[in-house]
C-alpha cells in the first residue's frame, strides 16, 4: 500500500469503529497530537476522550497530498455532538508521518472549538454554516 492508501484505510477504520483494523497501521511508538495539546499514544485512549466531546465524528476527505512518507489529508468534519445536534462542514487538516509502512505521528488541526458546534444544544444554536 502507498502511504496515502495506508492513511485512507486508517481513517476509514477509525471512523467505522474498527479499532483493531486501524491499530494495525500504527507504530507502537505512535504520537497523535490533537487540538488543545491533547496527545494520545493509542486508539483506546483517543476513543475514551472523544466520547466526552461528541457522539460521532467523520471526515469528508476532500484532498490528500503525499511527499515521501508524509501524508496530508484535509477536508470537512461532520458528526453529532453530545446534545444530539448534528454538524457538518467543519475544517480539518491531518498530517501523518509514516515509517516502514506504519504511522508514527498524526498531527490534527480543526475548527471544532472555534465553531462552537460541540456546545450547541439545538440546531437553532448552530450557525447555518455548520448545519448538515
Amino acid at each position: 500500500m502507498t502511504p496515502a492508501e495506508i492513511v485512507e484505510d486508517f481513517l476509514a477504520a477509525v471512523e467505522q469503529g474498527r479499532a483493531e483494523d486501524a491499530a494495525r497501521h500504527l507504530d507502537p511508538s505512535v504520537r497523535m497530537l490533537f487540538p488543545g495539546g491533547r496527545e494520545y499514544r493509542d486508539l483506546a485512549e483517543l476513543a475514551a476522550v472523544s466520547a466526552t466531546r461528541y457522539r460521532s465524528v467523520g471526515k469528508h476527505r476532500d484532498h490528500c497530498d503525499t511527499v515521501d512518507d508524509v501524508v496530508y489529508s484535509w477536508g470537512r468534519l461532520y458528526g453529532e455532538n453530545l446534545h444530539g445536534v448534528r454538524f457538518d462542514h467543519v475544517r480539518y487538516v491531518d498530517r501523518f508521518v509514516l515509517r516502514d509502512g506504519l504511522i508514527v505521528e498524526q498531527l490534527v488541526w480543526n475548527d471544532l472549538a472555534e465553531t462552537g458546534v460541540l456546545h450547541a444544544r439545538t440546531e437553532a444554536e448552530l450557525d447555518a454554516r455548520w448545519r448538515p
